[in-house]
C-alpha cells in the first residue's frame, strides 16, 4: 500500500478536496482507502443506542455490522493515540492510504493552503514530507517555496500529480 497525505490548516478545504479527488483516484483503477486524524473528543454512536450502551458499560471494541457496512470501535481508556502505522496495519489491502491530518508523520504529503486563512505556508518550515503545495492563489506563493505549486481548483492536474508522484502514472 502507498500513503498519501494532505495536510493544512483547519478551514483551508482539505477534505473538500479530498472528497473531489477521491473519484478520480477511483476511476484510475486504485482502491483507495482513509485515515482522517481528529484533533477533538468525537464519537461516531450515539446516547440510548444499544451500541452505545454496550460500550459505555466497559467493552474494549464494539463492532456493528450490517449487509451495508461495518465499523469497529475501539475505545483507548487511556491508553496512547496508536501510531498511524498501527493504523495502517488494520486497513483491508488497498493501493492507496490518503491520510488527512498527521502533519508531522513522514509520508509524503501535499498543503493545502489558502492564504484568507491567514496562517503561514507550512512548506519549508521543517516539514521536508511536503512535495507540492495546491493554493487558491498561487501568485502569492511566488518565491515563498521551491516546490510545485498546483491551483487549488484543478482537481485533476492535483489527481494526476498524486499518482505519477507515488508511481501509478509515469512522469
Amino acid at each position: 500500500m502507498k500513503v498519501f497525505g494532505l495536510a493544512g490548516w483547519s478551514g483551508s478545504g482539505k477534505t473538500t478536496l479530498l472528497e473531489e479527488l477521491i473519484p478520480r483516484l477511483t476511476a484510475a483503477g486504485l482502491r483507495v482507502s482513509l485515515i482522517k486524524h481528529a484533533h477533538h473528543r468525537f464519537d461516531i454512536d450515539h446516547p440510548g443506542k444499544d451500541s452505545y450502551r454496550l460500550r459505555e458499560a466497559g467493552c474494549a471494541e464494539v463492532l456493528l455490522i450490517s449487509d451495508q457496512r461495518w465499523v469497529l470501535m475501539h475505545e483507548l481508556r487511556g491508553a496512547p493515540e496508536p501510531s498511524l502505522e498501527e493504523q495502517i496495519a488494520r486497513f483491508s489491502d488497498c493501493d492507496l492510504v490518503l491520510v488527512e491530518g498527521f502533519k508531522q508523520t513522514p509520508i509524503p504529503k501535499l498543503e493545502v493552503h489558502r492564504p484568507s486563512v491567514g496562517k503561514p505556508l507550512i512548506a519549508g518550515t521543517g516539514m521536508e514530507t511536503i512535495v507540492a503545495v495546491a493554493t487558491d492563489e498561487p501568485a502569492a506563493l511566488a518565491g515563498q517555496t521551491s516546490l510545485p505549486i498546483l491551483a487549488l481548483d484543478d482537481r485533476d492536474a492535483i489527481a494526476d500529480f498524486i499518482l505519477r508522484h507515488l508511481g501509478f502514472r509515469n512522469a
